[in-house]
């Protein structure tokens, strides 16, 4: 695939310009802690302004359907405003969405509040992905990439920790609070430090709302679709309206853009193989990336009965392993076929998920350390070359929309694998929970001793037990199930991540940064 030719300006990027694009990454790691934050204190957040139960989930749905609506419109919006103005307009309305979401009293408020923050919010993340490629020469993509990749996998793991901090020592206000004082200075920085760039507002004069229209139709209904699809049955007919609401308006949008000389979201880079490629195998860390960061507190929470700080020191252990590995994916990325890197860190990250399958009731920190210092050493070497392959043979003037369409792939992948994994536990559970009181009645040793029943209450019994002994084991019974279908879970996320080594060997040859 040729090389294309960068502008002489950024074979020396200023100090300036490395200032503003830490600007832009601290814009983009407080719109993806922010999600973070949020999710492990929605039950706090649901009594503070007594929310009914079943809309709490609301909060979050309102965020992530906003957001993955926007993440594929930031190449449009790029060339209407040009990159400095849209991270500084996108960064200034997620801080008044944050102080709004802050002074909510009600249900209705705060929701409104959360889809204005989940649109600015969701601009962020495929700006600073495309600032890497227009910003910098080909020898200090590696450095940028490693900058926002780090900032963007260290948000959620941190998540945990600082939510739970902020709501046990101030109040859940204090999680969207957090985001005004950085997000202003961010603005301000980006306003100062960005390369200036004439905006062009005639882009609107060719704005195809028909298509604008199935875009956010076709991707919120999916977002939600999956969101019910656990628990309301992928078979029901609102799911079932949702998702052929989401095919028919997506392949209207489809059609649409390939036939316009100048569509909203350029499809046509799918053509090129290598973005193709990187694409899938974005989609394909999604699953992975967001079922890792879903499993772990579910089980924690759940199985172990920890709260959101004590999730957070758990999961620490893969945002330090993740620091440490930081600097050696740099220094190999500069040196290596992107297509070898990728294929190790997909192996190690795939290996890291399938050591979490085999888990019992009594699980701790000893047990998840190993699974998450493997998954942790393995992420960057599954986001940086994933990147370069997508994203790094493409004109400046194409890498917007494209770093749209990648992070868009990522989100996908992950909705899609959060739904997976609830649809496993919902509906895993039962038939294990079943046969595992087939194993205690058949005096099965190793049964009792995973749920943690007492061998002297289920070996002799001939296959009956007392309606205490019923009593006694079923909350035992119940809780080992659980863990079954969340091992379950661990290993499918493996095997699909595994996945990825099967789609590299098509990838073209792309040249290391030197």
């Amino acid at each position: 695939m040729p090389q294309h030719r960068q502008p002489a300006s950024l074979h020396a990027p200023s100090a300036m310009v490395w200032v503003g694009f830490i600007a832009m990454c601290t814009g983009m790691f407080m719109a993806i802690l922010d999600v973070q934050v949020v999710a492990t204190s929605l039950p706090t957040i649901q009594q503070g302004i007594d929310i009914d139960p079943d809309k709490m989930s609301w909060i979050q749905t309102a965020y992530l359907i906003a957001e993955v609506v926007a993440i594929p419109l930031t190449g449009l919006l790029t060339r209407v405003l040009t990159m400095r103005w849209l991270f500084i307009v996108s960064i200034l309305l997620f801080v008044v969405a944050s102080a709004g979401c802050a002074a909510s009293g009600t249900f209705s408020t705060l929701v409104s509040w959360r889809v204005l923050q989940g649109f600015s919010g969701g601009t962020l993340i495929p700006a600073v992905f495309s600032a890497v490629f227009v910003l910098f020469p080909n020898e200090r993509q590696a450095i940028a990439t490693t900058i926002a990749g780090v900032l963007a996998v260290l948000a959620p793991t941190i998540g945990p920790i600082i939510g739970g901090w902020l709501t046990s020592t101030y109040s859940w206000h204090w999680l969207f609070l957090i985001n005004i004082i950085p997000g202003l200075v961010s603005a301000l920085v980006a306003w100062r430090c960005l390369p200036r760039h004439k905006a062009d507002l005639g882009e609107l004069k060719s704005l195809d709302l028909v298509s604008l229209v199935m875009l956010a139709i076709s991707l919120a209904s999916l977002e939600l679709g999956l969101k019910e699809a656990p628990t309301a049955g992928w078979t029901s007919s609102f799911v079932a309206g949702l998702l052929v609401a989401s095919l028919v308006s997506g392949a209207g949008f489809t059609v649409r853009s390939l036939r316009r000389k100048r569509p909203i979201v350029d499809l046509g880079h799918f053509r090129d193989r290598n973005f193709l490629i990187g694409s899938a195998l974005s989609f394909v860390l999604g699953i992975g990336l967001f079922g890792s960061v879903y499993l772990m507190p579910v089980f924690l929470a759940f199985i172990r009965g920890q709260n959101a700080l004590e999730i957070g020191w758990t999961m620490l252990v893969t945002g330090i392993t993740q620091l440490i590995a930081a600097p050696i994916a740099v220094y190999l990325e500069k040196r290596t076929d992107p297509r070898l890197l990728s294929a190790v860190g997909f192996f190690l990250f795939a290996l890291g998920l399938g050591m979490s399958a085999f888990e019992n009731p009594r699980s701790g920190y000893d047990a998840m350390f190993w699974p998450q210092v493997v998954r942790g050493a393995a992420i960057m070497f599954c986001l940086l070359p994933p990147t370069r392959l997508a994203l790094g043979t493409l004109p400046p003037d194409q890498v917007p929309d494209a770093s749209g369409l990648f992070n868009l792939m990522r989100n996908l992948g992950g909705a899609i694998g959060i739904a997976m994994i609830d649809t496993i536990i919902y509906t895993r559970s039962e038939p294990l929970t079943q046969l595992l009181w087939d194993r205690l009645r058949a005096g099965d040793q190793a049964a009792a001793a995973f749920v943690g029943a007492p061998a002297d209450e289920v070996v002799g019994h001939g296959g009956t037990f007392t309606p205490d002994t019923v009593a006694a084991l079923d909350p035992l019974v119940q809780t080992a199930a659980s863990v079954q279908a969340i091992n379950e879970a661990w290993m499918i996320a493996a095997v699909l991540t595994t996945c990825a080594l099967l789609i590299l060997p098509f990838a073209k040859p792309v040249e290391a940064p030197r």
